[in-house]
């Protein structure tokens, strides 16, 4: 089994990086392979509606000039995508934005290729709105019709310099918890 991250942050070692990795070593020491891609120094345009995706039905968006199908084509290897992103100005990053929206759409217009698969979502707060990160991107995997991986509490982390959330011992344990939360369903859902 493996399970792939999409890291929506700008910054290589923050507290979005952390956050993952807290949660990969959990699905590691269940023999869970994963992979952490860190999205926000790809050139990507956004989704213009042109429905070529729908036309082609191949699940590819038509612009291969970015890495939009390459991150498309790593979510349907996986068995289970976590989506993580640091609050910014209320919102997750707006180049995850962009990058979900193209795939989103190119995967409901050919199947829905993303169905069934388990999801998982990481917000990361200086302050606020985590709440409305979380939100969004669970938005995301519901809409895509995937089965969403809960914890003990939302894993909405806190902390604003690098590492400082490290200190939210609360978020630490609900990103260990949905490490074990996420092996359990993926070994249930992989039975099926």
């Amino acid at each position: 089994m493996k399970v792939v991250a999409l890291n929506g942050s700008p910054r290589l070692i923050g507290n979005t990086s952390t956050a993952i990795n807290i949660l990969f070593d959990e699905l590691e020491k269940e023999g869970i392979e994963t992979e952490h891609l860190q999205v926000y120094q790809s050139s990507v345009i956004p989704c213009n509606d042109c429905g070529s995706c729908g036309i082609r039905g191949d699940g590819r968006c038509i612009n291969e000039n970015d890495d939009v199908n390459m991150y498309l084509e790593k979510l349907m290897e996986a068995d289970g995508i976590v989506l993580a992103s640091p609050v910014y100005y209320g919102s997750m990053t707006s180049q995850l934005k962009m990058i979900l929206e193209r795939i989103g759409y190119a995967s409901q217009t050919s199947g829905n290729q993303l169905k069934r698969k388990v999801g998982a979502v990481i917000a990361v707060q200086s302050r606020n709105g985590g709440d409305a990160v979380y939100s969004e991107l669970t938005n995301f995997l519901l809409q895509n019709q995937m089965v969403v991986c809960a914890s003990s509490q939302l894993t909405i982390l806190n902390g604003e310099k690098p590492s400082a959330i490290m200190n939210d011992k609360e978020g630490i344990k609900a990103l260990k918890d949905l490490g074990a939360e996420m092996a359990w369903l993926l070994s249930k859902v992989s039975s099926q």
